[in-house]
């Protein structure tokens, strides 16, 4: 009885070559972004150009032209007018964007520590979470004229305005995170011998990361919306105090541009804090 040698290759079925994932083309999500703004343009100069009245009382007569906006954009930025906003936002962005700053890492330094401690010990929560609920549903408008009287006009009233408004998202936020720690994480830190202000720190702090970071977006969103508020506090210069000079001025068109580069600031502000936390937690699935 002959055999009949069978090669390796036939005898062995080879395994299909891994095929690599097709990456998603960069400018999908570009292109899908565009319709909806370009749309938006479209009906902004119809609606100017035809007065429209919309529900509200709108009347969108009153507003500037799309092209008169990019105008008043463009002499903002590099001076292409003279007149009192010619090349101003390099003097109002690094103020404003100090004021949101300082203001937003007062707030984290006070609320993190606080809302660590009350989402894990009742009694801290007893003592602190009535004011922190009686407070927190008033305006930051209510709280203009007594931070005049207590602490005057300028970058101090207007920090404060911001650490206020920034304070009770991060706080609630590093709350809710603790309290959903599991407990057999802190049973397994005590069983190793560690302390409780280790606890805190090593088990609590991690594992409450990704609503911290999340409270602290919502925080730092809040920052920049309460920014033009906070510089109504006798402000010389600041994305705010330029709106509001533009409004006695009565140039509709500066409102709109420093309300642009306010939602620029914040876009790229809320970007940097991602990629913060990226860098310093690089193998936690924090923020998407």
């Amino acid at each position: 009885m002959t055999t009949t040698a069978v090669p390796v290759s036939a005898a062995v079925p080879t395994a299909p070559a891994e095929r690599r994932p097709r990456r998603k083309g960069r400018l999908r999500p570009v292109l899908l972004g565009l319709p909806v703004p370009l749309l938006f343009l479209l009906l902004w100069h119809l609606g100017r150009e035809g007065r429209w009245e919309l529900p509200f009382g709108i009347r969108m007569g009153f507003l500037p032209y799309p092209a008169d906006v990019a105008g008043g954009l463009a002499n903002y930025v590099v001076g292409t007018r003279d007149n009192a906003f010619s090349n101003l936002l390099w003097e109002d962005l690094p103020a404003s964007a100090m004021r949101v700053f300082a203001g937003f890492a007062l707030a984290t330094l006070i609320a993190v520590p606080l809302g660590v401690l009350m989402g894990r010990f009742t009694t801290a929560n007893a003592l602190f979470d009535p004011m922190i609920n009686l407070f927190r549903p008033i305006p930051a408008t209510a709280w203009v004229p007594l931070v005049a009287l207590l602490i005057g006009y300028g970058d101090q009233a207007s920090i404060f305005l911001i650490t206020l408004s920034a304070f009770f998202p991060i706080v609630l936020g590093t709350i809710s995170g603790a309290r959903q720690v599991p407990e057999r994480l802190l049973e397994a830190a005590r069983m190793l011998g560690t302390s409780g202000a280790g606890t805190l720190l090593r088990v609590v702090l991690p594992a409450s990361a990704p609503a911290i970071v999340n409270g602290m977006r919502v925080g730092l969103g809040l920052s920049w919306v309460i920014l033009v508020l906070s510089e109504t506090t006798g402000v010389p210069t600041g994305l705010g105090s330029t709106i509001f000079l533009a409004r006695d001025v009565v140039q509709t068109d500066q409102i709109v541009v420093g309300m642009i580069c306010i939602a620029v600031a914040g876009f790229l502000s809320d970007r940097l804090l991602k990629l913060v936390v990226r860098l310093l937690f690089r193998d936690r699935p924090l923020i998407k």
